[in-house]
C-alpha cells in the first residue's frame, strides 16, 4: 500500500494555526508541532462514518469501551504494557492533564521540577497553578542530550519539591530515557516521595530502531507513583479532535486526578475517541511507513544543518522535532536569522534558550529540502 507523505493536502484556507502565523509572507512554517501529513484512511473513514451516523450527542469517554480497548491493545503491543481498563482517563489534551497534575497534587507554594528547555506549556504550569518552578538542564554525553541528574537528585530532596513532570521521549531535544535513566528517575522520586507526571505523546515516534520505549507506568518502581499522559495526536496527526488520555494504576492518584478536572476540564470529544480507536486498531502499517519516512528526512536535516556554519543539532533519537543549536551564528537575534532566511521556527527563548531554535520536519520531502535549502543561503 502506498501512502501519501510525498503529497500532503494544502493548508492554505484551513486556519491551521501552524501557517496563520506566517500569513501573507514567504516563511515556511516549521514551528507547532503537528506534522504536514494527510491522516491515514482507516481515521478519515471511521470519522466520516460518524459524521454520516447524523447524532454527534454526549458520549462518555469511559463508556466508549472500543476506544478503550483500542488503548490497551496499542500499549501491549506496541510497549509491551498490560493495562487494566479503569486506569485510563480520557482527556482533552495533555496540556490541560498536566495543568490537572498540578492542581490535584500540590498547594499553593510547592514546588514542581521540569526539565528544560521544555515546551511553553508545561513551562508554564507551575506558575498557572501558584507554584514555584524548578528547573533541571539538560547535559550533554556520547551525542545525546540527557537529564542533569545530579541537579535532580539535589533538587527533589527539597521537601517543598512535590511534583516532577518529564517529557518522554525529550521536547525539544529528542532524547528518548533509557531503563537505566528511568531507573535513576524511580529512585530519586521513591527515595523522597515526589509525584512522576510523564508527558510520553510523542513515545510512538521512536526513530533509532535499537531504542525501546519504556513508559513511565510500566516501571515497577513507578507503577504506584505515576501519571502516564499519552496521546494518538503527535503520531497520527489528529491533535485538532483534542483528544489524549492519562493511564493512572493507583486508585487513590486517580481519584485525585478526577476530582481536580471535575467541573473544569471537559470530556475528550466524540470524535476524538473514534479517530483514537481507528489509530490504534487499524493503522500500524500507516504508522511503520511514517516512521520510515521520518528517519530519512531526520537524515537529510541532521545532515544539512551541520553542514551549515555556525548551526549544529545532535540527532534526535524521536518525534520529527530538531533542537538548533545556533549559538554559533554570533547573531544577537537567532529567530531572525531564520526567519529572513524564509524559515519560520519555533524560537528557542521560548523553551528556555533564546540561542537555539527548534523545526519541525515532519513534512513532504520537498518541503524538507526547500528548507535546507533556504537556511544554507549565503
Amino acid at each position: 500500500m502506498s501512502y501519501s507523505f510525498d503529497n500532503p493536502p494544502s493548508r492554505q484556507g484551513t486556519f491551521a494555526l501552524k501557517w496563520q502565523r506566517y500569513e501573507g509572507k514567504d516563511i515556511i512554517p516549521t514551528w507547532i508541532a503537528d506534522t504536514e501529513f494527510r491522516c491515514a484512511d482507516p481515521i478519515l473513514e471511521a470519522l466520516n462514518a460518524r459524521v454520516e451516523h447524523g447524532n454527534l450527542g454526549y458520549t462518555l469517554p469511559a463508556n466508549y469501551e472500543p476506544a478503550n480497548r483500542a488503548v490497551m491493545r496499542w500499549l501491549r503491543d506496541k510497549h509491551g504494557w498490560k493495562i487494566e481498563a479503569d486506569w485510563i482517563v480520557w482527556n482533552p489534551g495533555v496540556v490541560p492533564a498536566f495543568n490537572v497534575v498540578c492542581k490535584a497534587f500540590c498547594e499553593p507554594g510547592d514546588k514542581v521540577i521540569v526539565q528544560t528547555p521544555n515546551y511553553p506549556p508545561l513551562l508554564a504550569a507551575p506558575r498557572l497553578n501558584g507554584l514555584e518552578r524548578i528547573d533541571i538542564g539538560t547535559v550533554e554525553r556520547e551525542g545525546r542530550w540527557t537529564l542533569d541528574f545530579d541537579a535532580l537528585q539535589e533538587q527533589a530532596a527539597d521537601p517543598k519539591a512535590k511534583l516532577l513532570i518529564l517529557c518522554n521521549p525529550m521536547n525539544p531535544v529528542g532524547s528518548v530515557f533509557t531503563r537505566e535513566e528511568l531507573d535513576r528517575v524511580a529512585d530519586i522520586c521513591q527515595q523522597n516521595d515526589v509525584l512522576l507526571c510523564s508527558d510520553e505523546i510523542h513515545c510512538d515516534l521512536i526513530l533509532d530502531t535499537q531504542i525501546k520505549h519504556v513508559p513511565a507506568g510500566k516501571h515497577p518502581l513507578l507503577v504506584q507513583n505515576s501519571i502516564t499522559l499519552m496521546a494518538a495526536s503527535k503520531t497520527f496527526n489528529v491533535a485538532g479532535l483534542g483528544t489524549s488520555f492519562a493511564i493512572i494504576p493507583n486508585r487513590r492518584l486517580r481519584q485525585q486526578f478526577t476530582q481536580a478536572a471535575a467541573g473544569i476540564v471537559p470530556w475528550a470529544n466524540v470524535l476524538g475517541l473514534v479517530a483514537t480507536e481507528a489509530a490504534f486498531t487499524q493503522c500500524d502499517d500507516w504508522h511503520q511507513a511514517e516512521l520510515e519516512y521520518l528517519r530519512e528526512n531526520r537524515r537529510i536535516l541532521v545532515e544539512s544543518i551541520n553542514a551549515i556554519k555556525g548551526l549544529r543539532v545532535l540527532q534526535p533519537q524521536a518525534t520529527f522535532l530538531a533542537w538548533i543549536d545556533a549559538s554559533g551564528l554570533g547573531v544577537d537575534n537567532v529567530q531572525k536569522w531564520a526567519e529572513e532566511r524564509g524559515v519560520g521556527p519555533s524560537p528557542g527563548a521560548d523553551f528556555g534558550n533564546n540561542q537555539c531554535f527548534r523545526i519541525n520536519y515532519g513534512c513532504s520531502r520537498a518541503m524538507l529540502k526547500e528548507i535546507v535549502s533556504r537556511l544554507s543561503a549565503k
